[in-house]
């Protein structure tokens, strides 16, 4: 049954062994021609692309060849095509040689079974790693960077694009995604994406705001020793990815935040506190596991936990149990992908790995991630 797919895996590896092939010839006459600003034109008209295309491939095929060594293996092996490749070159472009290097060999190795999504912000959380003050630094500079664009479109549409802090981005959406959430239902025809867009038109052309409502609730991974102020390690907005320690303790202290802050063991990366005192024993359970699971565990999903459903991994109906060790966070879509007929999702009690087997025979695995890489004692 799956045979066509492992065709398309196979042919999948030698495009981008291709590829490989393709941007070392680009890396070699860039060194024959030097490197003024018309190798890029040469390229753009010698592969029939834009100039600000060719540029992207000149410049994700010097970093392969000089700075990145072991992702150009993973190219040449055929593990990775060259969109997964630029999704590791783009976090590095900033970094020094040296550091690019050591990002490049720390992410050796971690590169099997990750979407372009998840490999940008595994390679961003090496990258804050590596270079603590240096990412630091850069999100303070982007901060000055923050804009609204009105982007036209076609058939009467635009987009109106916001580029704002990580934080207050994700706490804005969460906002209107509620507000969307209570709006549904009693004859309701619009789309929950209608609703949102809807919600923001009506507080931005109104005088009426978004709805009050509940708060909503974005959590902030941070390192206890990170908040106290003892290191500089990276912390984790749920949903985005690492955010440098400084704005992680920025928001810890904000009251009223609507970011809440989950504190991890500096030893396992493991949450140990998740910044509520009092609940009631099923609040409690449905906290801790959309805490330990920080995001949808269908793998390859990055949705915040926090916005999705918790289901039981064994069926309730079959006896499965109401508690942590049987419920995982899983987003509307994939909740109901493993409802659907031929799907099976099984949970390790144990160590919380989700393997998941799809119509075709396949399996999939998700593991829960710590927070940072545990210390090694000693």
């Amino acid at each position: 049954m799956t045979e066509f797919l492992d065709r398309a895996v196979r042919i999948g590896a030698r495009i981008a062994r291709l590829q490989a092939l393709q941007l070392r010839a680009i890396a070699e006459h860039a060194c024959l021609r030097g490197h003024g600003r018309d190798v890029a034109q040469e390229i753009a008209l010698a592969l029939s692309v834009t100039e600000n295309a060719a540029a992207r491939q000149l410049d994700l095929a010097q970093a392969l060849t000089t700075r990145l060594p072991n992702t150009f293996a993973a190219m040449r092996r055929g593990d990775i095509d060259s969109y997964k490749a630029a999704k590791i070159h783009e976090p590095t472009a900033f970094l020094a040689d040296e550091k690019a290097r050591e990002v490049d060999s720390r992410m050796s190795g971690k590169l099997a079974g990750k979407n372009p999504s998840n490999l940008r912000v595994a390679v961003r959380r090496q990258v804050h790693q590596v270079d603590p003050e240096g990412a630091a630094e850069r999100a303070r500079r982007r901060r000055t960077e923050r804009r609204v664009e009105l982007v036209h479109g076609e058939d009467g549409m635009a987009s109106l694009v916001a580029n704002l802090p990580a934080e207050v981005a994700a706490g804005a959406y969460a906002r209107l995604d509620r507000a969307a959430r209570r709006l549904r239902g009693g004859g309701e025809t619009r789309t929950l994406d209608q609703l949102r867009a809807d919600v923001l038109a009506d507080a931005l052309l109104s005088d009426r705001a978004v709805p009050p409502g509940p708060k909503a609730d974005i959590h902030v991974y941070v390192d206890l020793t990170t908040l106290a102020g003892l290191n500089r390690r990276p912390a984790e907005l749920a949903g985005h990815g690492p955010i440098p320690a400084w704005l992680a303790r920025q928001i810890a202290h904000r009251s009223g935040s609507t970011w809440r802050r989950i504190i991890t063991d500096p030893a396992t990366g493991a949450p140990v506190d998740a910044g509520r005192e009092r609940y009631r024993p099923p609040a409690v359970t449905a906290d801790y596991v959309r805490v330990r699971d920080r995001e949808c565990r269908h793998p390859g999903c990055r949705r915040p936990a926090q916005f999705g459903d918790l289901d039981h991994a064994r069926p309730h109906g079959e006896n499965g149990r109401t508690d942590a060790a049987n419920l995982v966070g899983l987003c509307r879509r994939h909740h109901r992908t493993k409802h659907s007929p031929s799907w099976r999702y099984r949970l390790c009690p144990h160590t919380g790995r989700l393997t998941v087997t799809t119509p075709a025979g396949a399996t999939y695995t998700s593991d829960p991630e710590p927070l940072h890489e545990p210390r090694v004692p000693g």
